[in-house]
């Protein structure tokens, strides 16, 4: 009982010190929040699709339907409007033929969704390399 007290009085003092300790380090600065782009939004929502489709690959279930917001990569609106160019968009339509491919072509999902995979880290290579360790976590061995 007296141990309980004690790691209880423990916490309690330490958390008025980082409460004290957050407050001194924030005052007088503003804080922003992140707001993702639209393009930043999409590449999240369809690596959380491809993350379910390689597990319906993987079980050998029905692929189902392609999903049309993929196609909203040639519209999104990305942080850095200069970086949607000629390559971009090159790289845009080689990912979505893969894509395409693996609801066209199911027998050969595994390699297509490969396919499309390399699209995105061929892209990433060139334009922004934080997410390929990843994106690379999605390729099927």
């Amino acid at each position: 009982m007296l141990l309980l007290f004690a790691v209880a009085a423990c916490s309690k003092k330490e958390s008025k010190v980082e409460q004290e300790s957050c407050s001194k380090e924030s005052k007088g600065k503003s804080f922003k929040m992140y707001q993702m782009s639209e393009m930043s939004t999409l590449m999240e929502q369809m690596y959380v699709d491809n993350q379910r489709l390689k597990t319906r690959i993987l079980k050998g279930d029905t692929i189902g339907k392609f999903p049309n917001h993929f196609l909203k990569i040639h519209s999104a609106v990305m942080t850095d409007p200069t970086e949607n160019d000629l390559f971009f968009k090159e790289q845009a339509q080689r990912f979505i033929a893969a894509q395409e491919l693996i609801y066209k072509d199911p027998k050969n999902a595994k390699q297509h969704f490969n396919d499309g995979v390399n699209s995105c880290i061929q892209c990433h290579e060139e334009k922004c390399g934080g997410p390929i360790t990843r994106i690379k976590k999605l390729y099927i061995p």
